[in-house]
């Protein structure tokens, strides 16, 4: 269901008349995912020079992933609701222009504080974009095709995860970490004119009006999605963040490039499925989505010690997760209804809040427990998220879509 009068569409594209997918547009999203992702992550590739630079420890210079995510979690819905009556192009323009902005300040900045502000404001930037995207997506695809053109959206996450860190370090590492950054502000200015030419217009909500935001929660299925969304994010990242020390406790830590690549090629053949059955199936893909990861935690946590079973838990990994930003953005947005903008904001805001408490709790788990730890508490956490997704039959992981 779409949250804006389908009449305020000010630049129709040509090939939503002819039913099918507009995918210069989408991937031009993709990209923008992609960038907003890898540059989330950049700095953890980047972290000893980084620190070496501006005067501070590895510890310090770590927060600058965190600050980005507090960023992204504090402003996505005060700046959603601020800007509903914004033309939506105009304003993921913008987005991504000051994205962009804040890079380039970060590339050439000399001071620690200044670094951290421009890490904030990128994360801004990089939220508001996220709250666009995968409503955007629905809006330039017909109904049927409105999962799919989320999934292509929502590609850019995983190639970021497992492509785009390791070759941002490989920048970082043969031209300076300062490089890697402006690398992506040039990216970024050349994403802009492609959003310019290839992304179609639509009007914001008449008179400027705002959503009342909390309202979406009452939305039956809304809160369960968002709750979904909190503890599968917070599970996949404690483990994610943990992956190279946890890969050294068990002695494959000169394979931590090779699992990761298993993982990202993995999530790729997962959002394609996701992609292709998502419209009839959003419930049966979100359950094995769950038990996929569960399994590849549970084989991580007996069997770690044999590398050919840890390369088939990277895999089982990828396959669970790849799909599930598609998975959860199509439910928050079918459930939100007309108040899917805000349910939109509100699961962006979520998802940064638990890529910033899965550093924290993983963290905790690896000075109290040891780096096995990682593994098991995936697991644990995938029991609620599982309960969740079984009772949400009617709203939320409903067993049948709404097709119109």
């Amino acid at each position: 269901m779409s949250t804006r009068d389908p009449n305020l569409l000010l630049d129709p594209p040509s090939d939503r008349r002819r039913d099918r997918l507009p995918m210069a547009a989408l991937l031009a999203l993709s990209t923008a995912v992609f960038l907003t992702s890898l540059t989330e992550t950049l700095p953890a590739g980047v972290l000893p020079a980084m620190s070496g630079d501006l005067g501070v420890g590895e510890s310090a210079m770590g927060q600058s992933v965190t600050v980005y995510a507090i960023g992204s979690a504090l402003t996505a819905i005060p700046l959603t609701a601020a800007t509903a009556g914004v033309p939506r192009k105009r304003l993921l323009l913008a987005a991504m222009a000051g994205f962009a902005l804040a890079n380039t300040v970060t590339a050439v900045s000399s001071h620690y504080p200044l670094t951290m502000v421009a890490r904030l404001l990128a994360g801004v930037a990089a939220g508001l974009a996220w709250a666009l995207l995968a409503g955007y997506a629905r809006q330039m695809a017909p109904v049927h095709l409105q999962g799919k053109a989320i999934a292509v959206a929502m590609a850019g996450i995983p190639v970021a995860l497992s492509l785009g860190v390791p070759a941002g370090t490989f920048v970082g590492d043969a031209l300076g970490w300062r490089a890697a950054f402006l690398l992506m502000t040039g990216l970024t200015v050349i994403l802009l004119g492609w959003i310019a030419v290839s992304v179609p217009e639509y009007a914001g909500r008449r008179g400027g009006e705002r959503e009342p935001m909390l309202r979406a929660l009452a939305v039956p299925g809304v809160a369960s999605v968002l709750s979904v969304t909190l503890v599968f994010v917070l599970a996949h990242t404690v483990l994610y963040t943990y992956v190279a020390t946890f890969l050294d406790h068990v002695d494959m830590a000169d394979s931590t490039d090779l699992v990761l690549l298993t993982f990202g090629a993995a999530s790729l053949l997962s959002i394609w499925v996701v992609g292709v059955r998502i419209h009839r199936q959003l419930r049966a893909l979100t359950v094995a989505s769950v038990l996929l990861v569960a399994l590849a935690a549970a084989l991580l946590a007996v069997v770690s010690d044999r590398a050919a079973l840890v390369y088939v838990a990277a895999a089982l990994w990828g396959l669970g997760w790849g799909g599930v930003p598609t998975l959860l953005q199509t439910a928050v947005g079918d459930a939100g209804g007309d108040f899917a903008d805000s349910a939109q904001a509100m699961l962006v805001t979520l998802w940064n809040v638990a890529m910033a408490a899965g550093g924290v709790v993983g963290g905790v788990l690896l000075g109290v427990i040891g780096a096995q730890a990682f593994p098991w508490s995936v697991l644990v956490l995938m029991v609620p998220v599982l309960l969740i997704v079984v009772v949400a039959r009617a709203h939320g992981f409903p067993v049948r879509r709404a097709t119109h």
